[in-house]
């Protein structure tokens, strides 16, 4: 049985944006800039469309969206960013990370941008506060930094005597660098040992995990990143090739056949960001509209995996799941 997962807003007034002065058109255009495929995230494009749905906007109806897809080459998102410049959007929801919204912020300081992100945005740059974005951004963020200790915790309940854990990162992503320092930190505490597996950003994931072939990991975490989500099936393939217990960020790995998974709602994110989207289009500023945190996160346990594994889940771990997957 699942819990009900929420979105906590943080702090800040809302007041009206001044749209050019001739005014919106009659359908505004909503630019959608993802680097990942939407074949995988077709699913997050629909809980985007349930946000704006819930603001009054229906797609083809009263407002139309352009979607740009980097299709997994981040090196791509500039260029689908200025395109969508090009087309005179009325808002960008740039999603999926640092790099979609890097590339949006660096082709528009006028035109409002609504991220999706698992990182700090103020570290980042993205913002000046989370109560007080100011400039064109603010968005929904899952500042996945911080969730990772208690991944490494999650870890440790299930697998007592753990010494060596590998974290896999996409070494071309800056949150997922974040994500890694917090891994090591965490596992410092606990006297374990840290092997980066490196993806390079290309999905070369059978070279990544070579490693475990020379070293024996007695775990592994995956980075959140949407070139990993879009490869889950072959990631949750090399995770049982390797017979490595590995926990993830979003439900849908273990769905797919993952050990277990902890992080947020990445559904509900991608909505409020539909509800953002139809608040900058309906008048208000970005500037004005606080970064929201996710607050409630889910955990999802593959009792099946975990069997094939030769693991037992502690019942302590069963009773705090969110999904028990059989």
């Amino acid at each position: 049985m699942k819990r009900r997962e929420f979105i906590t807003l943080v702090g800040g007034a809302a007041t009206i944006w001044p749209f050019a002065a001739g005014g919106q058109p009659a359908m505004p255009v909503i630019g959608f800039l993802n680097g990942g495929s939407p074949t995988v995230l077709a699913y997050r494009v629909s809980a985007f469309r349930e946000g704006l749905a819930e603001m009054g906007y229906v797609e083809d109806q009263n407002v139309k969206i352009e979607y740009r897809w980097g299709q997994g080459q981040y090196d791509r998102l500039p260029e689908l960013a200025t395109d969508l410049v090009q087309h005179r959007v009325a808002v960008i929801a740039a999603t999926g990370g640092v790099p979609s919204v890097r590339a949006a912020k660096t082709a528009t300081s006028g035109i409002p941008i609504v991220f999706t992100f698992e990182g700090n945005p103020v570290e980042f740059g993205l913002v000046a506060s989370l109560n007080r974005p100011g400039g064109n951004v603010t968005g929904i963020t899952m500042i996945s930094s911080q969730i990772v200790p208690r991944r490494i915790g999650l870890l440790r309940d299930l697998i007592p005597g753990i010494k060596t854990i590998a974290v896999l990162m996409n070494s071309t992503s800056p949150a997922n660098k974040t994500e890694v320092a917090a891994a090591e930190q965490a596992a410092r505490t606990l006297g374990w040992q840290v092997r980066v597996l490196s993806s390079g950003g290309k999905g070369d994931f059978d070279a990544a995990f070579q490693p475990l072939t020379r070293e024996r990991a007695d775990a592994l975490l995956v980075c959140t990143d949407p070139i990993f989500e879009s490869q889950r099936d072959q990631i949750v393939a090399l995770a049982a090739h390797y017979v490595v217990p590995a926990i993830y960020a979003l439900r849908e790995y273990p769905v797919a056949g993952g050990l277990m998974s902890y992080g947020a709602s990445i559904t509900d994110l991608y909505r409020q960001a539909g509800l953002y989207v139809g608040r900058i289009l309906k008048g208000e500023r970005p500037a004005d509209l606080p970064v929201m945190q996710a607050s409630k996160f889910e955990l999802v346990v593959n009792l099946t995996t975990a069997k094939a594994l030769g693991l037992t889940i502690p019942a302590g771990v069963i009773s705090i799941a969110d999904e028990v997957i059989e």
